[in-house]
């Protein structure tokens, strides 16, 4: 049964791009319904947060925590987006510590990530209440309805409209379509959707539209990262060694360090509670591989205790971890974008009233916030017509 609202604009994906895109367009003024689909249980995407169920009161950013800024190339307008964000006070700058960890510390060449280069800024709150703010800035009229834990795994186009088909048989009918997450375009929806074509591909066949077919086969060479991230709730009694009282504290593994112990950075959350979260990500394709392929999970978190423990042997600030409350584990769907990215130019097709936003273009901040906020500030300029 199709929805009973006809929306102007639907949104798949309830990524930073997607909800940029929502609160910039409708602070320039756009009149129309925008509805944001998005499969997961919040808002955010790859900088979402788990509140816990099975651990109550636990708040975890268990993707990115925090995000930077670089704009080397000076874009006014994104400039201009981060100071609204920074006066409204819905981020502020991160004054947390970074430590990089090498596995010899007297060779400690320089250790560079994209990821905390330039200015660092985090949410005032948590990371999935900054994509809600972001939009809620500018939704002064109840323009935006969400739509969680929804997965659109087929589209149509017929009479100018599109036709949304979620895995539930929930549908929907929008007069433009934007897609913030590429999973409906990429080849990896073959194994998670597990189809026999790409929903793009299934719904405008090829040579109906140039653009569509050279976004498609760009995304063919796209690759991805994967990741698993373990997310460990420590008990009441577990502390640094130091009187560190700032929120965040971050810790990179150089590539050697990576390679020995799987872990590409350590992040320490303190809760309102006081206790000490701690999110390991891990990038590694061979520890990755294993954990799919084991029957025994248990396994895998005494590995991460035991590698844990030799990372912060006589480590000046951080504690041995010998007991803990729970860890869980993230599986991520959403995958930061690796190698090629897609040219600007394609972001719009008229012909079939669809649009792309995300980290996956070939923009400043590629793979990281910035390109994802970037792509959509351009995104709402390109189709500002659609009023």
């Amino acid at each position: 049964m199709i929805n009973d609202t006809f929306y102007d604009i639907a949104i798949i994906g309830g990524g930073i791009s997607s909800c940029v895109f929502s609160s910039f367009h409708l602070k320039n003024g756009y009149k129309g319904r925008i509805a944001i689909i998005e499969n997961g249980r919040n808002l955010g995407g790859r900088s979402s947060t788990r509140n816990s169920i099975s651990n109550l009161g636990w708040q975890l950013n268990h993707g990115s925590p925090n995000f930077n800024i670089c704009n080397s190339n000076n874009n006014v307008m994104l400039k201009t987006f981060i100071k609204e964000l920074l006066d409204s006070k819905i981020i502020q700058s991160d004054p947390s510590d970074l430590i990089k960890l090498y596995e010899d510390p007297n060779d400690q060449n320089k250790l560079i990530c994209d990821f905390h280069s330039c200015q660092n800024y985090i949410s005032s709150s948590s990371m999935s209440d900054l994509s809600k703010n972001i939009i809620n800035h500018y939704n002064l009229k109840n323009q935006v309805d969400f739509y969680f834990q929804t997965l659109i795994v087929k589209l149509k186009y017929e009479n100018n409209c599109w036709i949304l088909t979620s895995k539930n048989g929930y549908k929907f009918k929008t007069k433009f379509l934007v897609c913030s997450s590429n999973l409906i375009l990429h080849k990896r929806s073959l194994d998670i959707m597990n189809t026999n074509q790409i929903p793009l591909r299934q719904a405008i066949p090829i040579n109906s539209d140039k653009k569509i077919d050279t976004i498609l086969h760009l995304l063919k060479n796209q690759e991805y990262v994967q990741r698993l991230t373990f997310l460990i709730y420590t008990k009441s009694n577990y502390c640094y060694k130091d009187d560190y009282k700032k929120r965040f504290r971050y810790f990179l593994l150089n590539n050697l360090l990576e390679e020995k112990f799987k872990f590409e950075r350590i992040i320490f959350q303190k809760q309102i509670n006081n206790k000490i979260g701690i999110v390991i990500h891990t990038r590694n394709k061979k520890f990755i591989t294993e954990y799919f392929q084991s029957n025994n999970k248990n396994k895998f978190k005494n590995i991460l205790l035991d590698n844990f423990n030799q990372i912060f042997d006589k480590n000046y600030y951080i504690n041995k971890l010998i007991d803990y409350q729970d860890i869980s584990i993230m599986i991520w769907r959403s995958s930061q974008p690796s190698g090629l990215g897609i040219p600007e130019n394609l972001q719009v097709c008229d012909k079939y009233k669809i649009a792309f936003c995300g980290d996956w273009f070939d923009l400043e901040g590629f793979g990281r916030i910035e390109g994802a906020i970037l792509s959509a500030l351009k995104l709402s300029y390109k189709i500002s017509s659609l009023d």
